[in-house]
């Protein structure tokens, strides 16, 4: 059920956009620890998008997983997705940062994702964790 949401501000056309999908696949896969069967992955790209007052390339992406993150998985994890972003679309490493939520197993479906009771933990590259925020409802 790992699921990676990116967006950019940078153009993706059909060819990047695929090879961006299969690099993103494997990294989340391989550094979580699940089968990437389970594993999607989608990018929006043409965002209107500003990070620190520009809108030079930027990205923001979302990680949701039932399980398997946490301060070494997510370093890990950022710095993968922060190196294909910035090979794929010239995103600075430094314009780009990622939420992890670590979502309950009662609070998801096959279907879709219902965002209850998570942890969530903001991050940028290199890993740095700036936020916390955990709902206890």
């Amino acid at each position: 059920m790992p699921t990676l949401i990116l967006s950019t501000n940078v153009p993706v056309d059909a060819v990047v956009a695929a090879d961006i999908l299969k690099d993103c696949s494997k990294a989340v896969a391989k550094i979580i620890g699940k089968p990437e069967s389970y594993v999607m992955v989608s990018i929006n790209g043409s965002v209107p998008m500003s990070f620190a007052a520009s809108e030079e390339p930027a990205a923001y992406g979302e990680l949701l997983s039932i399980g398997g993150i946490g301060p070494g998985v997510n370093g890990k994890l950022s710095a993968a997705v922060a190196e294909i972003l910035d090979a794929k679309l010239s995103v600075s490493k430094s314009r780009f940062y990622i939420k992890f939520e670590d979502v309950q197993v009662q609070y998801t479906t096959h279907n879709h994702v219902l965002q209850l009771r998570s942890s969530t933990v903001f991050a940028s590259f290199p890993w740095q964790p700036f936020e916390f925020i955990y709902d206890s409802r």
